[in-house]
């Protein structure tokens, strides 16, 4: 028999991973049951516990899944040439994170806000969410120094600092979303380019 190759098994992994997110996208994470993931999948038990043993090791690699689009999203902010403006910034981001509503690993936004609530009740969610959000403050704060060099930004403040707070649009745009249903990702930009007018006014 054939053996299979790296590159297969990363597909093959992340194919359970997207349908995990898709099922707890839709019913949550406790309702979730492995057999939900195998069906969603397409693949057979065994193949499915080959890679995942539980429902504990799949929710710590959708919590990887999910963190790591904002990563790569900051990531070509910061290449971009001209630089955005920190209200471009922000409607690129919650744009990102809304574009994965319908595709095969369900909406994004709701799997975060599972992960959330699991890294709250489990050290192991939480040892690897708290390590991305750590990252992802620090390169929000690239971001910051970024706009900084541009003249954007007062260069006296503390990028770290401005960064917590900057990190912060980000959930309150998700839950507003979700729970309110009134926001997207274009409004939410303009209210940020409001919120800077008023912090410049004397």
């Amino acid at each position: 028999m054939p053996k299979i190759t790296d590159e297969r098994r990363a597909e093959r992994r992340l194919q359970i991973v997207h349908a995990a997110m898709k099922c707890v996208s839709e019913q949550g994470f406790h309702k979730t049951t492995m057999a939900d993931v195998i069906r969603e999948s397409g693949m057979s038990a065994g193949a499915v516990y080959g890679y995942f043993r539980n429902k504990e090791e799949l929710i710590v690699a959708i919590a990887d899944k999910a963190t790591s689009l904002a990563d790569r999203t900051i990531g070509t902010l910061l290449e971009a040439d001209p630089l955005p403006t920190l209200p471009e910034m922000v409607e690129h981001l919650t744009t990102a994170v809304t574009a994965h509503e319908q595709g095969e690993q369900g909406d994004l936004t709701r799997v975060a806000v599972v992960v959330w609530a699991e890294a709250i009740r489990d050290d192991a969610v939480r040892a690897l969410v708290t390590a991305r959000f750590q990252g992802i403050r620090h390169r929000y704060a690239e971001l910051v120094r970024a706009q900084q060099r541009a003249g954007r930004l007062d260069p006296e403040e503390d990028p770290e600092l401005v960064a917590r707070a900057l990190f912060g649009l980000m959930p309150g745009f998700i839950l507003q979303r979700l729970l309110i249903g009134d926001i997207d990702p274009g409004s939410y930009a303009r209210a940020v380019r409001g919120l800077l007018r008023i912090s410049e006014t004397p």
